[in-house]
C-alpha cells in the first residue's frame, strides 16, 4: 500500500497556508516539527495548527502542495 505523508499548516478558518507531501515518514515528521515550531504562541492561540496526516493516493494530496521526493 502506498503511504503519502502530508504536512499542512492551517489558519483559524481552516484555509491551508502551507502544504508539503512526501513518501518519507522521517522527512514528513521533521517537516511537521518545523511547521509546528514556526507557529508563534499568538498564532496557536488564534487557532493556527500544524497537521500531519496520511493518504493512500497522490490523487488525495492537495493540489497546491510541494512534493518532497
Amino acid at each position: 500500500m502506498l503511504t503519502i505523508w502530508i504536512n499542512e499548516q492551517l489558519d483559524p478558518g481552516g484555509l491551508m497556508y502551507a502544504c508539503i507531501a512526501s513518501r518519507s515518514e522521517e522527512l514528513a515528521r521533521d517537516c511537521h516539527e518545523s511547521f509546528d515550531r514556526n507557529l508563534t504562541t499568538e498564532q496557536k492561540q488564534l487557532g493556527w495548527i500544524a497537521r500531519l496526516r496520511t493518504v493512500a493516493s497522490w490523487d488525495e494530496v492537495p493540489v497546491n502542495s510541494l512534493n518532497l521526493g
